[in-house]
């Protein structure tokens, strides 16, 4: 881009405290629009969903969607080398997208990763998520509800020809008196699954609600109880993919796990340095901030997979700041920055999310989120991001 040009790129923006500093645009990283080789980790990217800014709705109680850039976003992810973690809770399940859309876009998705493996010669991974939200938590009664939940949500996905990720639940946090209602509400499930699942374990520091999983207000208990779950199940289990944002305790666990099944990192804080690896071993991914960062990321599991560790860590040390902005507490409202980087870019033509949560981080919260991925060369097109962003700060007063 013109030095000169950029030059001009300047704008105000907001500190911590309100104060106006002038910040300028610098020349965005060039990053491949296709990764050079096949990944050596299995990469899921949790995708957003893109809200119909135009629907006539009540935004904090409707879900409406535009499904052509909801599946022209995993087109892109698929372009880049990922999978597609379907109806997670990067996608807002359970803070605005209820399983009735969740069952709609799952349908959509697979449906449009088998035209997308046709038209590309390349497999369209994708597994979607599987949970109990059809059940007010509320009124659950029995681990037979919960049970039930997750069959009938099991069996949608699957008649659509999707494989599965099974959610942690909100109802069973709820309703479980130990670990072993744990064991039976999962035995059942695994039982049940037609392919091989990855379970996934979503901390309290993203979902209250899900305080005390497994049985146990410890994680190290919990761990326990998790993989004497695994073991028992081994041949019905992909993986675990573990969101508790603490480093060593994913290594402990991923050392534990029996042959054959995957830690999938949801740390993401230091998912560069868990996806490397060790000597005793690495972390898949299955990752919300991949939604945010997927140029970048595609590159540096390329370079990881061509054998050049120093360029991984170089390109993926520019992303981790601006990751651990936009999971800083509290984490559950991470999803407004994934989907301000996709306006930002020009991934979607508006900030608009569905449940109003546009809303849920300030105005500071997303500058220093501007300038993070302006630092990380993420800004693929500073005019447009330029544009846009003094938008926003006209929206707060801010020209």
């Amino acid at each position: 881009m013109n030095p000169c040009l950029l030059s001009q790129l300047r704008l105000m923006l907001p500190n911590a405290d309100g104060a106006l500093t002038s910040f300028t645009l610098s020349e965005p990283r060039q990053y491949p629009p296709q990764p050079a080789r096949a990944f050596n980790r299995v990469a899921f990217a949790a995708a957003h969903i893109v809200a119909d800014a135009r629907a006539a709705n009540a935004p904090f109680c409707d879900c409406n969607i535009d499904w052509d850039r909801t599946i022209a976003h995993r087109e892109h992810l698929w372009n880049l080398g990922f999978a597609v973690a379907e109806a997670m809770d990067t996608a807002q399940r359970g803070s605005g997208l209820d399983w009735p859309k969740s069952r709609e876009l799952i349908r959509r998705a697979v449906a449009a990763g088998k035209r997308w493996s046709h038209a590309n010669g390349r497999l369209a991974r994708i597994a979607s998520g599987c949970g109990t939200d059809d059940l007010e938590p509320a009124g659950v009664c029995s681990v037979a509800d919960v049970i039930g939940a997750y069959e009938r949500q099991m069996e949608a996905i699957e008649a659509a020809g999707g494989r599965l990720i099974v959610m942690a639940s909100r109802a069973l946090a709820r309703i479980a008196k130990s670990s072993s209602d744990y064991e039976h509400v999962y035995r059942r499930i695994l039982e049940q699954a037609r392919e091989p699942v990855i379970i996934h374990w979503l901390g309290e520091m993203f979902d209250p609600a899900l305080a005390g999983y497994w049985g146990h207000r410890d994680h190290r208990s919990a761990i326990d109880s998790v993989l004497g779950i695994i073991a028992a199940h081994a041949h019905k289990v992909d993986g675990i993919k573990i969101s508790l944002l603490d480093r060593t305790i994913e290594r402990d666990m991923r050392r534990r796990l029996p042959r054959g099944v995957r830690m999938y990192t949801g740390d993401d804080f230091h998912y560069a340095e868990l996806i490397a690896g060790d000597d005793q071993g690495h972390s898949d991914a299955l990752l919300g901030i991949f939604d945010a960062i997927a140029p970048a990321a595609s590159a540096a599991l390329s370079a990881l997979a061509g054998g050049d560790r120093p360029a991984f860590d170089a390109i993926l040390a520019t992303t981790v700041p601006l990751a651990r902005h936009i999971f800083e507490a509290p984490t559950r409202f991470y999803k407004t920055g994934i989907v301000f980087m996709a306006y930002l870019t020009g991934l979607q033509d508006h900030f608009i999310m569905v449940g109003g949560q546009q809303s849920a981080r300030s105005l500071p919260h997303l500058a220093e989120l501007f300038r993070r991925a302006d630092r990380a060369g993420l800004l693929r097109d500073p005019e447009l991001a330029h544009r846009r962003m003094c938008g926003v700060l006209a929206l707060y007063g801010i020209t």
